[in-house]
């Protein structure tokens, strides 16, 4: 019966005359490029599918009278998509000529740097597209009126008291901005959640490998 790696590897280390260990190496550092090669490639459709999409959006968010939504949300895409296509450089500089745990080290280090990077940038992002989904209806096109305007005239009709701040219910006004600030908050939840729906088996195998490697070298 054939060894396992883990016994191939184990034999590796214990045994300096052993012959298998090159071998063993070999595997791990075929398993390791294989492993983050899938990464770039997940990464890199994220950015290229993230900058589509945006433009698509916002070309069609004219016709369809939303342009305050497809705008504001094709810069903020594009920003976020520039950020990561930087860090995407950072992740192929890495060496590769280094042994497979540290490659693996590597790629550890520079995940937890992009995760931290990208959960300030969802800081910003969910409350600014939050806002840009609020202005983009406000200021749908009904006929010859707007969403805002047909919803605050129906609103002062039940409330004839109601505050305006420039023609918007001040109650409004209020309410949004508070779910803005609490988006700000949520934003670090947000993004681990966004995170673990695309790259969750991915980040799963990385610590198992990482683990395995560890036990192995003790």
């Amino acid at each position: 019966m054939e060894k396992s790696i883990e016994t191939i590897w184990k034999e590796g280390f214990l045994k300096s005359e052993a012959l298998l260990a090159p071998k063993v190496t070999d595997l791990y550092n075929k398993k390791s490029n294989h492993f983050i090669d899938k990464y770039k490639r997940m990464f890199k459709l994220n950015i290229n599918l993230i900058v589509l999409g945006a433009a698509v959006f916002a070309l069609i968010s004219f016709p369809i009278g939303i342009p305050y939504l497809g705008v504001p949300l094709f810069f903020i895409l594009n920003i976020m998509a520039f950020v990561d296509s930087k860090l995407l450089k950072e992740l192929e500089a890495i060496d590769k000529s280094k042994s497979s745990y540290d490659y693996l080290k590597s790629f550890d280090q520079w995940m937890k740097r992009k995760t931290r990077i990208n959960i300030q940038m969802a800081r910003v992002f969910y409350p600014y597209a939050f806002l840009s989904f609020v202005l983009g209806f406000w200021f749908l096109k009904i006929k010859a009126s707007t969403l805002g305007i047909i919803i605050r005239d129906q609103l002062l009709i039940e409330f004839p008291n109601m505050q305006l701040v420039f023609g918007i219910p001040l109650a409004g006004i209020v309410s949004v901005l508070l779910i803005a600030t609490f988006l700000i908050f949520l934003g670090e939840r947000l993004y681990k959640w966004d995170l673990s729906m695309a790259y969750g088996p991915v980040l799963k195998k990385l610590d198992e490998l990482i683990a395995d490697m560890e036990t192995l070298r003790n």
